[in-house]
C-alpha cells in the first residue's frame, strides 16, 4: 500500500518526528511506501526507505501553521496526482490533520489523523477559536489516533458524534537498539560533568514544559547535582538569564541536540516536570537506557511512571519537584531499584504497532 505522512520529520526534534519516523520505517519494512509530508529544513531528505517531501515555508510562530496546512494540501495533492495513494494519515490534528481530512475528503481517501496530546490539551482547551476547527477534524477523520488513554478520554469529552467508535490507542514506541544503557562518556567530557550526579531534562523550552521551575527545585534542593537541560525553544533565552542573573550553579543548557540516545545513558535521573502531557516519549527513552525517571502526576505521564521505576511529582508544587530528586539522588536503594527495571518497563512501549484497518501487522 501506499501511504501519505504529514507531520514533522527528522531532523525536526520532537515526539511527533520520531513518532511519524518510527511508523514509517516499519511501514517500509513491511513492504509498503510511504511518504511525508513535512516542514521546511535545510538538512531533509530521504531516509530509511521513506520519501520526504519539503514543503515552503516561513518558521514564525501562528504564520507557520497556516502556511503549513496550504502548502502541505498543495503537496499532497501533488503527491496524489502522481502516485495512487491508498491512505492519508495527519500527525497532529492542525495544521496537519486539517490538511489531511480536507484532501481526503475531496479525493475520497481513507484518512486517519493521531492526536499527540498539546493539539487537545492546549489548542483545543486555551483557544476558543480553535474548537471548531479541531471538532471538524475529528469529525471528518475516518479513525481518529491517541497516543495515551489520557488523551484517548480526551477526545471522546468533546462529544463529536460518533467519536468514541472510531477513536483507538496507537501509543508511542521506543526502539530498544538506538536507546540502551551503554557506557560512553563522550557527553559528560564534551561538558566535563564527572563530578556531581546529572539530573536530565530533555524537550521543548515551552511554558508547558515548566523547566522555570525545574530551576526554581534546584535552589531549594538538599542535593548537589548538575542540571542538564537539552533543547531548544522560546524560553531558551529567558531561562539562560534567569540562571545568570540569579547565579545558580551546575546548570547547563547545550541547546537543540540530535543525539539524545548517547546523552541520556550519562545521567542519573531524567525529569519530565511538564503541566500537561499526553505521553512523554522521552520517558520511556530514559527507561530503555536503564534509567530512574520523575514526572508530572499528569496525563499519559501516569501511565508510563510505575513506582518501581521512577517517581510522580505535583507540577505545581517546586518543593515536590525538589523533593523527588533528593530522594532518587539520596536513596541508593531506590535508584538501584529503579534502574534495575527502567529496561524492563521499556519493553512494554518496543511493539511499533500499524495502526491502519486495511495493513495487517
Amino acid at each position: 500500500m501506499k501511504i501519505a505522512m504529514i507531520g514533522q520529520f527528522p531532523p525536526h526534534v520532537g515526539g511527533v518526528g520520531v513518532h511519524i519516523h518510527t511508523l514509517s520505517k516499519k511501514l517500509v519494512s513491511k513492504g509498503h511506501e510511504v511518504y511525508v509530508i513535512t516542514y521546511p529544513h535545510k538538512e531533509l531528505k530521504d531516509i530509511d526507505g521513506i520519501h520526504v517531501i519539503k514543503t515552503k515555508g516561513i518558521n514564525l510562530p501562528g504564520i507557520r501553521g497556516l502556511m503549513f496546512k496550504k502548502n502541505a494540501k498543495k503537496a499532497l495533492e501533488k503527491l496524489i496526482e502522481k502516485e495512487n495513494i491508498d491512505i492519508i494519515h495527519g500527525h497532529y490534528l492542525y495544521p496537519a490533520g486539517a490538511a489531511a481530512v480536507e484532501i481526503g475528503k475531496k479525493y475520497n481517501i481513507k484518512t486517519y489523523v493521531t492526536a499527540h496530546g498539546s493539539d487537545m490539551f492546549e489548542l483545543y482547551k486555551s483557544q476558543p477559536l480553535m474548537r471548531s476547527t479541531i471538532r471538524n477534524v475529528l469529525k471528518d477523520a475516518d479513525r481518529v489516533l491517541a497516543v495515551s488513554n489520557a488523551l484517548k478520554h480526551e477526545i471522546i469529552a468533546t462529544g463529536v458524534v460518533g467519536i468514541a467508535n472510531k477513536t483507538k490507542l496507537s501509543f508511542n514506541s521506543v526502539d530498544l537498539n538506538k536507546f540502551s544503557p551503554r557506557n560512553n562518556d563522550s557527553f559528560k567530557k564534551e561538558y566535563n560533568l564527572f563530578y556531581k550526579p546529572i539530573v536530565l531534562f530533555v524537550g521543548n523550552l515551552i511554558k508547558r514544559k515548566n523547566v522555570e521551575s525545574l530551576i526554581e527545585a534546584k535552589k531549594i534542593s538538599a542535593s548537589d547535582y548538575y542540571l542538564v537541560i537539552v533543547g531548544d525553544g522560546p524560553l531558551f533565552k529567558k531561562l539562560n538569564k534567569k540562571v545568570e542573573e540569579e547565579n545558580i550553579p551546575d546548570v547547563i543548557f547545550t541547546g537543540s541536540r540530535n543525539d539524545v540516545e548517547k546523552i541520556i545513558p550519562n545521567c542519573d535521573v531524567l525529569i519530565l516536570p511538564s503541566f500537561t502531557e499526553s505521553f512523554g516519549l522521552v520517558l520511556i527513552e530514559a527507561l530503555a537506557c536503564g534509567k530512574p525517571v520523575i514526572g508530572s502526576n499528569v496525563g499519559g505521564i501516569t501511565e508510563i511512571i510505575s513506582d518501581d521505576v521512577g517517581l510522580l511529582i505535583n507540577p505545581n508544587s517546586i518543593s515536590s519537584i525538589a523533593n523527588a530528586i533528593d530522594t532518587i539522588l539520596h536513596d541508593e536503594n531506590l535508584r538501584l531499584i529503579c534502574s534495575r527495571n527502567a529496561r524492563k518497563r521499556a519493553f512494554d512501549f518496543s511493539i511499533v504497532d500499524i495502526p491502519y484497518d486495511e495493513v495487517k501487522q
